[in-house]
């Protein structure tokens, strides 16, 4: 699998034609975001972190090494972790993007969750 093979994209930027099988991995759906708009072929709810974790962490650059040691923790339980080895086996065959609310494209549970697919593709 080569790095391409798993994108992150924001909810809020346009889908392209070359975003391959596109995945929502939040929680709560993105204000103002219709269905139509982002084209998804899944939405991953329960990949999210839980409320309790994201109200914790804000999206507060200060708290993203304990988020993501915490965020791990979540995506450990066994039903996360199936969707996370589905996941990986299609970014085997195929670009995978996932997508994302958060305004801070480096700290996000989408960016945990990319680690997490190459970690099981390696």
């Amino acid at each position: 699998m080569t790095a391409s093979h798993v994108r992150l994209q924001r909810a809020y930027d346009d889908p392209t034609a070359d975003d391959g099988y596109r995945v929502l991995v939040d929680r709560v759906w993105p204000r103002g975001r219709t269905k139509e708009h982002l084209r998804l072929d899944a939405w991953a709810r329960h990949l999210g972190p839980s409320t309790q974790l994201r109200k914790w962490f804000g999206h507060d650059p200060a708290r993203w090494t304990e988020f993501q040691v915490r965020y791990h923790a979540e995506l450990a339980d066994p039903g996360r972790s199936r969707t996370l080895d589905e996941l990986a086996e299609r970014a085997r065959q195929a670009r995978v993007t996932l997508v994302f609310g958060a305004h801070d494209a480096e700290h996000n549970q989408a960016r945990v969750i990319a680690d997490e697919l190459e970690r099981r593709l390696n």
